[in-house]
């Protein structure tokens, strides 16, 4: 647990939120603190806290989501090793993509980074955009 970034998730309800990331996506609760709504999160080694609003520490003022969908304009893309058991861990929820599959490629220096990739909205609306890498190619 040494990232140098870790997005923390203001969330309705941060057993649910629990529930979807760990026993759907696979992401392993590291340590929670249940009567702060507290859960920090790890997939790989791709770090997320999840934090319960209104218990433990919230932050208020206008920075807390006003209605769904939260996080808006914010989506996080995580690397996995392949998007397919994911894609099926979700349908088998009954959990529909945000967007659908697909391949992309995107130009980088001299060339372009592949990536086989899909959007699934966790369940306050949180955009997580899951990859696979497809590696390098050059520009034709």
């Amino acid at each position: 647990m040494a990232q140098i970034l870790v997005p923390e998730f203001a969330v309705s309800d941060w057993r649910a939120s629990r529930r979807f990331y760990c026993e759907i996506l696979g992401f392993e609760c590291m340590y929670q603190r249940p009567e702060e709504g507290f859960c920090y999160l790890n997939l790989g080694g791709a770090e997320l806290m999840i934090d319960q609003i209104g218990e433990g520490r919230t932050f208020e003022d206008g920075h807390l989501p006003q209605s769904y969908p939260f996080g808006k304009g914010l989506n996080v893309q995580i690397e996995v090793p392949g998007v397919e058991p994911l894609i099926g861990a979700l349908s088998d929820a009954d959990i529909s993509l945000y967007l659908p599959l697909e391949e992309r490629w995107y130009r980088r220096d001299g060339g372009e980074v592949g990536n086989r990739q899909f959007v699934v909205a966790d369940p306050d609306g949180y955009l997580l955009r899951f990859f696979e890498a497809l590696g390098w190619r050059d520009i034709k």
